[in-house]
């Protein structure tokens, strides 16, 4: 049985993927951990109570699933290089520097890092590229739409479909465009929306001559996220301390 903690337990991802954890025989949960002074600390979660001490926590687990924020996702990877314990990262949002941090710790203990945990987009990711490899001379536009609350834009998703594609295909990337932009050129743009209660919408479009092809993804819900990252947490438990993706864990 893989023993999992949580952290941010009281939040919209955390309360997801307890309930994942809770309903599935081969995992316990070992620890729900909140901020010091959040309301939500001692409240009765399965079995256990939640707790503001991560530390304690991680200890009786196996490996640790973080959807938080980027600044308190950073102060737990130091937690986690302490303690040896692996880590899954779904926090998106986490700056350049904080990135390399991840790769440097990830010499010391197994970290699932991923811009998006669902399975769907994991896919995306690789059509795209395939489809990249075709339309090489087609024009490329990302289309990502959020719910009104969502911090960070474009969406980490929506910037893994960038890089993937400029890496390919040697193209810039522009964030929206206003005023006199004059002609295209050799770029990526990438659009973002904020709106509602949308869980998350990403469409990449391939314009060419006389035809387009549009792929999309939906998340209905955020199970979908939530699925996504306990599968990769049951992936990591044996591996070699490393940086990996969803892509790893998929076997795409």
């Amino acid at each position: 049985m893989i023993k999992i903690t949580v952290p941010g337990a009281a939040g919209r991802m955390g309360k997801t993927i307890i309930e994942k954890i809770l309903a599935d025989p081969d995992l316990l949960l070992t620890g729900a951990v909140e901020f010091k002074g959040h309301m939500s600390v001692g409240d009765p979660v399965g079995k256990i109570e939640i707790t503001d001490d991560l530390t304690s926590a991680a200890k009786e687990s196996d490996v640790v699933i973080d959807f938080t924020s980027p600044e308190t996702t950073l102060y737990h990877l130091e937690v986690m290089q302490k303690i040896k314990k692996a880590f899954v990262i779904g926090t998106t949002g986490i700056p350049e520097v904080g990135i390399e941090k991840i790769k440097v710790v990830s010499k010391e203990i197994p970290i699932v890092f991923a811009p998006n945990m669902s399975i769907g987009v994991n896919l995306l990711f690789k059509l795209v590229g395939d489809i990249a490899n075709v339309l090489s001379n087609y024009d490329i536009e990302i289309i990502e739409a959020h719910h009104n609350q969502k911090k960070d834009a474009p969406s980490g998703t929506a910037l893994k479909i960038a890089e993937i594609l400029s890496k390919k295909l040697k193209l810039s990337q522009i964030y929206g465009r206003s005023g006199n932009v004059g002609a295209r050129k050799k770029e990526i743009g990438i659009h973002s929306v904020r709106a509602g209660d949308i869980i998350g919408d990403h469409t990449v479009i391939f314009a060419g001559p006389g035809e387009r092809i549009e792929i999309t993804h939906r998340a209905h819900s955020r199970e979908t996220f939530a699925a996504g990252a306990i599968k990769a947490a049951k992936w990591i438990v044996d591996k070699k301390p490393g940086l990996y993706t969803m892509q790893d864990v998929l076997g795409l």
